[in-house]
């Protein structure tokens, strides 16, 4: 049985692969840029025009890198027995319900989504191992 641990956020996500007893880890780096538009600015002359910041199209590009990102790990997942996904933000929500739209054989392979904070490598692993093994 293969199962699979995912620990995930927009910068990074963390793989666990255990099948009979063998374990194989991997990352997968997002290419999701960090951006945040800071206010528009004003005109030198009084009452001149001020420049806007058009929020609608940073959102509308992270959405479509959030999307090859999570096309990215579903391709690496493809041949789960089950799948646990975890991550401390709502990237692992997001990413569960890409699944459920997009990839129905995976979404049906699911067992859980939960929000835990930032952990190290070895905490992943210790979490993961500890979901399966219940």
């Amino acid at each position: 049985m293969r199962n699979i641990g995912i620990w995930i956020d927009k910068e990074k996500t963390f793989i666990l692969l255990i099948e009979d007893g063998k374990e194989a880890f991997s990352t997968i780096l997002s290419e999701v840029e960090n951006y945040r538009p800071v206010g528009g600015s004003r005109s030198k002359t009084k009452w001149g025009p001020q420049e806007v910041v058009k929020g609608s199209s940073f959102l509308e590009r992270e959405k479509h890198q959030l999307k090859n990102y999570f096309k990215k790990i579903a391709k690496k997942i493809a041949d789960a027995d089950a799948i646990a996904i975890f991550g401390p933000a709502d990237t692992n929500f997001k990413f569960n319900k890409e699944l459920t739209e997009n990839y129905k054989l995976l979404a049906a392979k699911v067992k859980t989504v939960e929000k835990v904070d930032s952990m190290t490598n070895n905490q992943v692993k210790a979490l993961i191992r500890d979901f399966f093994n219940k």
